[in-house]
């Protein structure tokens, strides 16, 4: 067996009203000076109480930063950091999506390190640890909480990169369905096929293990089953509850077994067409799942079956094939964009976007069947539809 790393925070804590929890969590790190780290949208949502609440109560002496932009930019990271610097927090406090989480990580790193955010682009480039953490996600799907990966924006030459570091691990992560209930269902939907792609590219990647795949199926199996509901009955608190926990485990599989080719092509279509990430991913889920499924007939079979999917009596490659089939009726069900000339990609487009995406071996290396260029070009091509 090949040995592997497994990483996740060192407190993981879990369930409704389990954020009412914090002021405890707090005082178990012995912190007295906090910043919490948000951005507007949680501002107008009135989730910041949840936490601030708890702090008041314990007479624990806080600031807020709500300047996070979506899916951070360089600059906006470096603007926020050189208002923090030299105010000697001693945690972070990070309560928003995905971006916001990430944004947190980076954030205490940038405080703790002199390096340019640019020279800790890749993987263990950060030297020191950073603030300590804890971090509150308020949607169900980019697992953020429980990786030590971080995305940003490169504005200069249009393309997402990651930050990968056990130091961005946070000390204690609260996973709380209570503060998912006003998220709207689009961004449900989005979020929610992110982490189901989460859990499906860690299943197949060639460096999950039995651990990983047994975290990645339960994920796949509350998600199949509750995402449809949390879009279209955004009140409905089993599904709210199980989505929260299907994209826990996703990331918890996933920020071990890693993410594959869906993620490396995703990422240019973020950077060049702002297209959000869940989308993008959700987007070419079916076309990468077409290509790789000849790599392991088995473990998308048992996606299938996992989904719910009927497969008694098929032939394994049958049973393969109903995975990618489950997988498209889902994202259009939800609304999906099935298109890339629908976020307004061109054929134009794909030699360069194809070009980027084969540079992200950190995310190739991981994909269960080996890519090349003009391999890349055609998934491009196949999910353009024209």
């Amino acid at each position: 067996m090949t040995i592997s790393y497994f990483r996740t925070p060192t407190t993981l804590l879990i369930g409704r009203g389990s954020v009412g929890q914090i002021a405890k969590e707090v005082k178990k790190l012995g912190a007295s000076k906090v910043l919490l780290v948000t951005d507007k949208v949680i501002v107008q949502t009135r989730l910041l109480p949840y936490v601030i609440e708890p702090l008041e109560a314990e007479e624990i002496s806080y600031d807020v930063l709500d300047e996070v932009e979506p899916e951070p930019p360089f600059d906006n990271l470096e603007e926020m950091a050189d208002k923090i610097k030299g105010r000697d927090y001693d945690l972070f406090i990070g309560i928003g999506g995905g971006s916001v989480l990430d944004a947190t990580k980076i954030l205490s790193i940038m405080v703790t390190n002199h390096e340019d955010i640019r020279e800790l682009v890749g993987i263990d480039k950060v030297k020191n640890p950073g603030v300590p953490t804890i971090l509150i996600p308020t949607t169900s799907g980019t697992g953020s909480e429980v990786t030590c990966n971080a995305i940003l924006t490169d504005k200069r030459d249009l393309v997402k990169k990651g930050i990968v570091s056990p130091y961005l691990l946070p000390a204690v992560a609260i996973v709380d369905a209570d503060l998912t209930m006003t998220v709207p269902p689009t961004v449900t939907a989005a979020t929610g096929m992110d982490a189901l792609v989460h859990a499906i590219e860690s299943y197949t990647s060639v460096r999950a293990n039995e651990f990983t795949d047994g975290i990645a199926l339960q994920a796949i199996k509350l998600i199949s089953r509750s995402l449809r509901q949390a879009v279209f009955n955004p009140c409905d608190l089993k599904a709210r509850e199980e989505m929260a926990m299907g994209s826990l485990m996703a990331g918890v599989s996933f920020g071990n077994a890693g993410v594959g080719a869906v993620h490396a092509l995703a990422y240019p279509l973020g950077g060049k067409f702002k297209v959000p990430h869940g989308i993008a991913n959700s987007m070419l889920l079916v076309y990468v799942m077409k290509y790789n499924v000849v790599a392991n007939l088995k473990k998308f079979a048992e996606i299938a079956k996992t989904m719910g999917v009927p497969v008694e009596g098929l032939s394994l490659r049958e049973a393969a094939e109903r995975a990618i089939e489950a997988m498209g009726t889902l994202s259009r069900d939800l609304g999906i964009p099935q298109r890339l000339k629908e976020v307004g990609v061109t054929s134009a487009d794909i030699p360069a976007l194809a070009a980027e995406a084969s540079q992200i071996d950190r995310l190739l290396y991981n994909n269960p069947r080996r890519l090349t260029v003009k391999e890349i070009e055609q998934i491009y091509r196949d999910a353009l539809g024209e």
